[in-house]
């Protein structure tokens, strides 16, 4: 069983509150990158990377200062 009180009790954790977003990924969490590459019949692929925000570890928050 999870110990987590928000499963438990169905009451959520009032310290989340006082989080700020992260303003690197805006809160969500994840970062996404815009790229292209060239293949080798020189065509433009072009592709979203995602990966997860390392300034909140992918939480979508930052500790309030």
């Amino acid at each position: 069983m999870s110990d987590s009180t928000e499963e438990t009790t169905g009451a959520f954790d009032a310290s989340a509150l006082q989080q700020n977003r992260c303003p690197d990924c805006g809160g969500s969490g994840q970062l996404h990158f815009d790229s292209e590459n060239i293949n080798e019949n020189f065509e433009v692929e072009k592709q979203t990377v995602i990966t997860e925000c390392p300034r909140c570890g992918g939480t979508g928050y930052v500790k309030a200062s």
